[in-house]
């Protein structure tokens, strides 16, 4: 062709580009998400980042909390009970062939956006204003039952969801530092991402 110029077919140009469109979807779910935290926030007068102070301690402290959820995923990953069995093979064929075509930098950024709009709603607000009505305990307990309905992909992810939640809203409590349940959740985030999508990827194609 003329001026060396590489043919292309029609679907290149009109087809759009799956990581792109995964990227841009995540952003504006989660960006959703926080956009609902701000408002619920300004509506009941408890902002959901009134207990958020960015300090490298939090930093390394949500860094940290993600070392126990990650190992449990690893064990999950290897349990025989069919039901997880189940919920693997749906992740297999659901989210891997989402995320797979992404980059580092993209999963990057979709772990950033889910950790920061989740616990912006689940922890800063709906967990920061149960907590005056029911206490702590009560608090923990509606924001971390939510947090599971929110992701009832399946009845044992609902489960698993919520217990993950359960565990983040302890660190909210303990901390006293959304940024510190924020941090968790993303990089825990990430490290599932690049276990599910890639690790398990990688082993599938092994012979």
């Amino acid at each position: 062709m003329a001026g060396g110029a590489t043919p292309r077919t029609a679907c290149e140009h009109v087809m759009p580009n799956p990581r792109r469109t995964i990227l841009v979807a995540a952003v504006l779910f989660e960006g959703g998400l926080l956009l609902a935290a701000w408002v619920g926030g300004r509506l009941t007068g408890h902002p959901p980042f009134s207990g958020a102070v960015v300090t490298l301690p939090a930093i390394a402290w949500g860094v940290a909390a993600t070392l126990p959820p990650l190992l449990a995923l690893g064990g999950l990953t290897r349990c025989r009970w069919p039901p997880f069995r189940r919920l693997l093979e749906s992740v297999d064929a659901a989210v891997t062939p989402l995320f797979v075509r992404c980059t580092l930098v993209q999963l990057a950024v979709i772990a950033a956006v889910a950790g920061l709009g989740e616990e912006a709603l689940f922890r800063g607000l709906i967990q920061g204003g149960a907590v005056e009505w029911l206490g702590d305990a009560g608090g923990l307990l509606a924001a971390s039952v939510l947090f599971g309905l929110a992701h009832l992909v399946t009845p044992v992810y609902a489960i698993l969801a919520g217990i993950m939640g359960l565990y983040l809203g302890v660190l909210q409590l303990w901390s006293g530092n959304l940024v510190v349940p924020i941090v968790a959740h993303a990089v825990y985030d990430l490290g599932a991402l690049l276990y599910l999508v890639r690790g398990r990827l990688r082993a599938s194609r092994e012979p």
